[in-house]
């Protein structure tokens, strides 16, 4: 799946750090995201979607096999 969470973030000038606290996850977990080696559960794509209120689709593509 692919993601537009780093340009989100960029947009509203929080640090992975930041973001990870206020979604309640860690650093790595944002950072992995970003990278595309973790695909976050719907809950946790929920409350990014919140955060940046926006649709899930404004961050996430998925493009299947």
């Amino acid at each position: 799946m692919e993601n537009s969470l780093k340009v989100w973030r960029a947009k509203r000038d929080i640090t992975q750090e930041e973001l990870a606290s206020s979604v309640g996850v860690t650093r790595q977990t944002i950072n992995a995201i970003e990278r595309g080696k973790y695909d976050p559960s719907l809950e946790l794509a929920f409350r990014l979607a919140g955060f940046f209120e926006c649709t899930i689709e404004d961050i996430f593509l998925y493009k299947g096999k």
